[in-house]
């Protein structure tokens, strides 16, 4: 006959994190999720504007190939990251 040692309460909709008795995660775990989704929302700012600058950085038959204009390049490449 087989014992249980350990049980591990989950939820599908938290990734396989470990639950308190009670079904709540606990104060550490969901401070580490904030964080994480905080550096993920920076990380795409980030993204977003180093590829503006790269429009800025193309030249003219880079532009043609891709199907964008000048005009619209400069536009898009002087809009602000957080736009």
């Amino acid at each position: 006959m087989a014992t249980i040692e350990t049980i591990r309460y989950t939820n599908a909709g938290l990734h396989g994190q470990a639950l308190r008795p009670s079904g709540r995660r606990g104060f550490v775990s969901r401070l580490v999720h904030v964080l994480r989704s905080f550096a993920k929302w920076i990380a795409r700012l980030l993204e977003r504007r180093r590829s503006r600058l790269a429009l800025l950085e193309m030249t003219d038959e880079q532009l043609k190939d891709i199907g964008v204009s000048r005009c619209d390049a400069h536009r898009e490449g002087l809009r602000p990251f957080w736009d």
